[in-house]
């Protein structure tokens, strides 16, 4: 797999496009879920989320989308130090869908994007438009597939071509390698590369696959209620607190 390395950026955004996450705090329904979380997204970087289940990743992720009420301050800025609201695409876990549903990746895809009612003809634009988008992913050949016949890495590539209509500045994904073969796994790996690479956009994923982190990522958040480690894939997992969180000494290579 090719991978793009980003040029670090410096820790105060000077100039630069970034999210900035500071001193964010969860509390659901009395239960104190993430407290003092602060980190900085640079676009053009691929940051991985990790940590074990019940460390507030989809909380983190839900209050980054505005789903969630928080204290702290999320705030994004462009390139040139103008504050303005993100874009932001989610791609959640994959959904489940039924094997026999006779609804297209098309019909999937423009019930999304357009209000155009299933009873009449397709016009031609639409179908364009849809086309356009599955080719950012290439994945205009997936159009007239079966959603409920698509493999898993299939069905990424289909949610992530939705969320990129129209093309955000984050990207969120969660888990986007459960239930990916392989093969499947690779090749989205080397998708997400070219995306970032080709819009400059932030995507900001959660994996358990420790062991592709340094084939892809910048940079690793280890989550624990609160932020426990921020670097580079190897000195996250060589790192006392990822061996304490998870009971792994994977040394600076990612695998054991």
């Amino acid at each position: 797999m090719s991978v793009h390395r980003h040029e670090p950026a410096s820790p105060g955004c000077a100039g630069l496009c970034c999210l900035r996450v500071e001193n964010l705090g969860v509390d659901v329904g009395g239960a104190e879920i993430l407290q003092t979380v602060s980190f900085h997204l640079h676009c053009g970087e691929i940051t991985a989320l990790i940590g074990p289940n019940g460390a507030g990743k989809s909380s983190l992720f839900k209050a980054v989308l505005g789903q969630l009420p928080h204290t702290g301050t999320i705030e994004f800025q462009r390139a040139g130090g103008n504050k303005t609201r993100p874009l932001i695409g989610y791609v959640p876990q994959s959904p489940a869908f039924d094997r026999g549903d006779p609804v297209s990746v098309f019909d999937f895809f423009a019930a999304a994007v357009s209000d155009w009612p299933v009873f009449l003809p397709v016009p031609n634009k639409l179908r364009a438009r849809v086309r356009a988008c599955l080719e950012r992913v290439h994945g205009d050949g997936l159009m007239d597939k079966r959603m409920g016949a698509l493999s898993g890495g299939e069905l990424q590539r289909v949610l992530l071509a939705l969320a990129l209509e129209p093309l955000p500045h984050i990207l969120i994904l969660d888990e986007p390698l459960s239930g990916v073969d392989i093969d499947g796994e690779r090749q989205l790996l080397d998708m997400l590369d070219e995306i970032r690479r080709t819009y400059d956009l932030s995507i900001f994923l959660s994996t358990h696959d420790f062991a592709t982190l340094g084939q892809f990522a910048d940079k690793v958040i280890l989550l624990k209620n609160t932020v426990l480690r921020v670097g580079s894939p190897e000195e996250v997992l060589s790192s006392a607190e990822f061996q304490a969180v998870f009971h792994l000494d994977l040394g600076k290579g990612g695998t054991r």
